[in-house]
């Protein structure tokens, strides 16, 4: 707000601190109300941001305690030395296992393998006798690879990386001491992966670089095996070592064959990743309970309130909250979830164990989905947090509640500035009219003093 800097004159007084003390008595009253005001609705604002924000991690505690709840986990026990791991998959589309309790004798009769094939000794440095191409196919692939007049084994190599790119083949050098060797590797193992490669052009060089299966220009050092395994006396036959359709949701890893010696693979429930979001549900339960109550407490050795004492909106809050547990109290108990007189909640795991193991549905029952506390303690909370809930509601209506509160102050002061102007000209108008009597006085006592002297 602009201060005059006018000086007086006449009167002698400091017109613009006169109107400067004037002007913020009059803004006083005003601009505490406006500034008590906004300092109540920002701590309201802020308080009930805590609790928007202690809601929304309750929800999300309960968003992932009721998906634990509907998919249980299991797990795997495998002996030491049994020449198989086992692990639990879940379905990409449900997030599910299909996995169920039990035991199954496993057998591992063979290991899948990757073929390798290799060339006959060539002199280093040898070439190819003209242009050629080598055409190399497994499983469902295949690539064409062009050698040129004076291509060397190491060329033929590094082009058949080149084309292969990492699929299906993979080609390198060995020298030793009769000459140089082209060893290709299958990249993928048994049966699906193995190798035929025929030669077009390219003379002796690439004819030497055949295989048709059973026979060519190469030898097969390492054959294409298929991993063969037996489970409760059924045997299943697989390019690969890792099964993952033979046993419903468990995928069968095979890293040793040793037919004749039969292991237990033993599938349970583990509650183990359900017990850690039970826990994270209650500690998020517990801190928005607290949350709500200190934020309208009323210190009685202080005989002072809290910022939302009395609110309505978190009197409903906690009581509702309360109700909803109420009302499945013996269904929590049941899990381990015990009510405490303050209205948290304690979480006893020996409790939820003994539950679980005589009743696996029971927490699907009653924090699933559709569970009886989890699907109305989701409709609270969303009713509060969603974008039309009655706590965004509320801040959004305190937001305004700050920005007119601001507007008014940026009012107050366009008031006071035409206040100070218009104090500013009558001090002023006041001051000139003081000078002018002055002025008047100091002339009428010259003409007196001059009367005087004549009449002498």
């Amino acid at each position: 707000m602009a201060t005059s800097s006018l000086s007086a004159v006449g009167s002698g007084l400091d017109i613009a601190a006169v109107v400067s003390q004037l002007v913020a008595a009059e803004r006083k009253p005003a601009a505490t109300r406006i500034n008590s005001q906004g300092t109540a609705a920002t701590a309201k604002l802020s308080a009930l941001g805590s609790i928007k924000s202690s809601l929304s991690s309750l929800q999300t505690t309960l968003e992932a305690l009721g998906k634990s709840a509907e998919a249980p986990a299991f797990r795997t026990s495998v002996p030491e030395k049994s020449g198989f791991s086992a692990t639990i998959v879940t379905d990409p589309a449900t997030g599910k296992s299909v996995a169920t309790p039990g035991s199954y004798d496993v057998e591992v009769l063979s290991l899948a393998r990757n073929q390798k094939l290799t060339s006959g000794a060539f002199p280093a440095g040898a070439v190819t006798d003209g242009p050629g191409t080598l055409s190399i196919e497994w499983g469902e692939g295949s690539i064409d690879v062009a050698t040129g007049e004076g291509d060397t084994l190491a060329d033929i190599a590094k082009a058949i990386n080149l084309a292969a790119d990492g699929k299906g083949v993979s080609a390198t050098i060995i020298t030793a001491d009769d000459g140089q060797h082209l060893v290709l590797n299958a990249v993928g193992a048994g049966s699906a992966g193995a190798l035929t490669i025929t030669a077009s052009g390219g003379g002796g060089t690439l004819a030497a670089l055949t295989w048709d299966g059973s026979q060519g220009g190469l030898s097969q050092t390492v054959p294409a095996t298929n991993a063969r395994v037996r489970v409760d006396g059924f045997e299943r036959e697989s390019s690969t070592n890792s099964i993952s359709d033979l046993i419903p949701g468990v995928t069968l890893n095979l890293d040793k064959a040793e037919e004749g010696s039969t292991k237990t693979l033993t599938i349970s429930r583990d509650n183990s990743p359900l017990k850690i979001d039970m826990q994270a549900f209650v500690s998020a339960y517990n801190a928005s309970v607290s949350l709500l109550r200190n934020s309208s407490a009323y210190d009685a050795e202080k005989d002072a309130a809290s910022v939302l004492t009395g609110d309505a909106l978190v009197r409903g809050l906690q009581q509702q909250l309360r109700s909803q547990l109420s009302a499945n109290v013996i269904d929590l108990k049941g899990l381990g979830l015990v009510i405490n007189k303050d209205g948290t909640l304690a979480f006893d795991a020996g409790t939820f164990d003994k539950t679980m193991a005589e009743s696996p549905n029971a927490a699907a029952n009653l924090l699933g989905k559709d569970g009886a506390l989890s699907s109305s303690l989701s409709t609270l909370l969303k009713s509060n947090l969603d974008s039309t809930g009655t706590l965004t509601q509320r801040t959004d209506a305190l937001n305004k509640q700050i920005k007119k509160l601001e507007k008014d102050l940026d009012d107050l002061d366009l008031r006071m500035e035409k206040v100070s102007a218009r104090y500013t000209a009558q001090f002023t108008a006041m001051d000139s009219l003081v000078a002018q009597m002055q002025s008047t006085s100091n002339y009428l006592a010259q003409q007196l003093s001059a009367l005087s002297s004549s009449s002498r």
